[in-house]
């Protein structure tokens, strides 16, 4: 049986493109990813639930076009000539649905983009239409981009992000635990890494190897829907 050590290790993230998990739920959005180069209009909307995956696909993306990444939230009006000398990833851009200089500086980091010949990449929960976004330009904009959307994932996949998310904290927990975790857990990514990171705590709060039992310890004890 594995053993997890009580020592509060940090979480390495892996992001790169051989640490993406392709399935059915993500392959159409892996490979317009990687199709970079003849996105229409040079620019992509990349939709999914929240811990989807968009993040890291985001990662990839920008890797491969040496692109820079920003949260919308930190969007402001006197960063965008700078933004704009390269490639940009706008991600969660439904969070500036409330915020009016936000949106206008996504607007202008938009144009500048394209005008300047490089590409973009925007993310967010949902279609386009469902952001709230109120600057009627940028939404008619941002509608007339190519999407792809990440899917919620079915069994198979949703056990090899468990484990990932698992190997990112270093932990290794015995065979039977994914399959237990499977069974009770809601079908989502964001459930999946709400638990792992509630194991991770409980193994380190009581010094114990993640086991089936403490699973279900987790389980029983854990908010619904938190």
């Amino acid at each position: 049986m594995a053993v997890q050590l009580g020592f509060d290790l940090p979480v390495r993230t892996a992001r790169g493109r051989d640490d993406f998990l392709i399935a059915p739920s993500n392959a159409m959005a892996v490979a317009m990813i990687e199709n970079w180069r003849n996105w229409s209009g040079a620019k992509m909307v990349l939709s999914g639930p929240v811990g989807a995956g968009k993040t890291h696909l985001t990662h990839v993306w920008a890797q491969a076009a040496d692109a820079k990444i920003i949260a919308a939230q930190d969007l402001r009006s006197e960063d965008v000539p700078t933004l704009a000398k390269s490639s940009v990833a706008i991600e969660d851009i439904p969070q500036i649905s409330g915020d009016a200089e936000a949106q206008t500086a996504l607007f202008h980091l938009h144009n500048m983009v394209l005008a300047e010949g490089h590409t973009l990449l925007l993310t967010g929960t949902g279609t386009v239409g469902h952001w709230g976004l109120q600057l009627p330009d940028l939404v008619s904009r941002l509608q007339g981009a190519m999407e792809t959307t990440i899917d919620a994932p079915d069994d198979a996949l949703l056990a090899a992000v468990l484990v990932k998310l698992l190997a990112d904290r270093q932990l290794m927990p015995p065979p039977d635990v994914i399959p237990y975790l499977l069974k009770r857990m809601d079908r989502s990514f964001a459930e999946a890494n709400r638990i792992v990171a509630a194991l991770d705590h409980q193994s380190l709060v009581l010094k114990r190897p993640i086991t089936r039992a403490l699973a279900g310890q987790v389980l029983d004890n854990l908010p619904q829907g938190g």
